[in-house]
């Protein structure tokens, strides 16, 4: 009699964990077929929010140009994603945006003398 109380739960519960473990699967292989289809070239974002281009591949390494002539060495793993052209449209110049008014503050660089 017991059984019958706690099967509904049971089935909800082996429900959710089937779910759930699917959705970590899909997003593990989304993020490996990310590296594995890498290329030099290619500019990507870092777990750790740092933007490069990718220079150099092997097969657990990167070499991201973060700047002109800076050349960084980083773990495969570390690459979040592929920045897209469309990424790129998102950049705004300041053509996009008029002229704020200037305002009549005055700013201070030295402390006043007593």
């Amino acid at each position: 009699m017991d059984l019958f109380v706690f099967l509904p739960l049971l089935i909800i519960m082996g429900a959710f964990m089937y779910f759930a473990s699917r959705r970590q699967k899909k997003a593990m292989q989304a993020t490996i077929d990310l590296h594995e289809s890498l290329t030099i070239g290619d500019e990507v974002h870092t777990t750790s929010g740092l933007r490069g281009r990718i220079t150099g591949i092997t097969d657990d390494e990167v070499q991201l140009e973060i700047a002109p002539g800076v050349v960084t060495t980083w773990m495969k793993l570390a690459v979040r994603d592929r920045i897209t052209s469309d990424d790129d449209e998102l950049d705004t110049t300041d053509e996009d945006f008029p002229a704020e008014p200037a305002s009549g503050a005055t700013e201070l660089t030295e402390r006043p003398r007593d």
